[in-house]
């Protein structure tokens, strides 16, 4: 009998899924990661870590498995929340689900679960996998969207390897979460009702700006404005092909100088370190036409660049560069060599509609070009790029 060792987090898709690894006769254990214990962050009842903890143990119960609890919270500290702290100091916009994913639950609590003798773990991600062998026997793992488009959590994924992969089941991939919830009714599992959680993983709903003022001090800076007509991002002509020096692929890629476009000031922030590009609330500044919206972050000079309204050109680039250590490919039979160039689809934000893009490997990196200009291209966050359902590769944009 083959063991799983399942990720509990006292939600109702972990405990589906255990409920139907114990059906199709795994020899099923339930683990409650507790990876956080500052509660003093969290704004509302959301994740609360004992009420999740209480509810994991119940369908641990009901479902009849051995259930018990590890502490990864110094981990989880040293390489989750420090590396947000270290990426919104930089200007960057991490995104720590995709790193707990690849740091917590399929490194460290693997690990753990391999200890137990495990030949699985298995966790409630709407997702889907499975493997290929090719002429030589060599067998590939394919990650593959969720069954339920509007839950698909394949992009959170988008870090793992191919031995990480190896090891996983995602036993609701196949599910919509309508059938999710009905199967726990069913069975009378006590998170069948249960809300979502919200938030960072494993921590909850939080103010982002209270949440990291616990390292990164307040530091009152500029707020400037880019005229809407200052700016004109124009989509590129690439029907025919690409064809671009390395110096222009470097250019359409770059960040915006928005300090050359004579920006206005009109206001102050707490800390440009506060804020990512594509933002809207926290600016506390009235008296516009349009919303404001983020356009840019420089935490150097601790300047915020805003701009009115949600199609502000300001807020589009035609392009992206990943640098080649950041440059993760899951399907490591498909990477791009140098000179390389190749059509697929990518998103660089969770739910955000999959947008064609080619993709243009050079000595400096990994390019990822659009037909259209792209909006809210942040700095630290993961692109992801797919053929059809199948996730291929990502990296954290530079």
């Amino acid at each position: 009998m083959k063991r799983v060792v399942i990720g509990l987090s006292g939600g109702v898709d972990s405990s589906v899924a255990a409920l139907l690894l114990k059906e199709k006769g795994y020899d099923v254990i339930g683990i409650f990661m507790r990876n956080w214990h500052d509660d003093s962050v969290i704004i509302d009842d959301e994740c609360p870590w004992i009420e999740d903890s209480n509810d994991a143990i119940l369908v641990a119960e009901k479902i009849g498995i051995p259930f018990q609890v590890i502490d990864l919270s110094k981990d989880y500290k040293e390489r989750i929340v420090d590396y947000m702290f270290k990426e919104y100091q930089e200007g960057r916009t991490p995104n720590p689900d995709v790193l707990c994913n690849r740091e917590i639950k399929f490194k460290l609590f693997l690990k753990a679960a391999l200890q137990l003798n495990a030949d699985y773990i298995a966790t409630g991600h709407y997702c889907q996998k499975d493997s290929i062998k090719s002429t030589e026997g060599n067998v590939t793992h394919r990650l593959l969207a969720g069954a339920d488009r509007n839950k698909d959590q394949s992009y959170f994924l988008c870090q793992l390897n191919q031995e990480q992969l190896s090891k996983a089941l995602f036993p609701i991939g196949h599910l919509q979460k309508s059938e999710v919830r009905r199967i726990a009714k069913e069975n009378g599992l006590a998170t069948a009702e249960k809300k979502d959680s919200q938030g960072l993983c494993f921590i909850g709903k939080v103010k982002l700006p209270v949440f990291l003022q616990q390292e990164l001090e307040p530091k009152e800076g500029k707020v400037k404005e880019i005229a809407r007509d200052s700016m004109d991002i124009k989509p590129l002509n690439i029907n025919d092909g690409i064809s671009f020096t390395d110096d222009e692929l470097e250019e359409i890629s770059a960040e915006t100088s928005f300090k050359d476009l004579s920006p206005e000031t009109i206001g102050v922030h707490p800390g440009a370190h506060y804020f990512t590009v594509g933002q809207r609330k926290g600016l506390n500044i009235g008296g516009k036409k349009l919303p404001l919206f983020v356009l840019g972050t420089d935490t150097k000079e601790n300047v915020l660049y805003v701009g009115q309204g949600e199609d502000h050109q300001g807020l589009y680039r035609n392009a992206l560069k990943i640098k080649n250590e950041d440059i993760s490919w899951l399907r490591t039979d498909m990477t791009l060599k140098e000179g390389e160039k190749k059509e697929y689809s990518v998103r660089i934000r969770y739910r955000q509609e999959l947008r064609k893009a080619t993709l243009l490997k050079k000595a400096g990196g990994l390019y990822i070009v659009f037909p259209t200009p792209e909006k809210s291209i942040a700095k630290g966050q993961f692109a992801a790029w797919y053929m059809d359902d199948e996730l291929i590769g990502s990296g954290a944009i530079s």
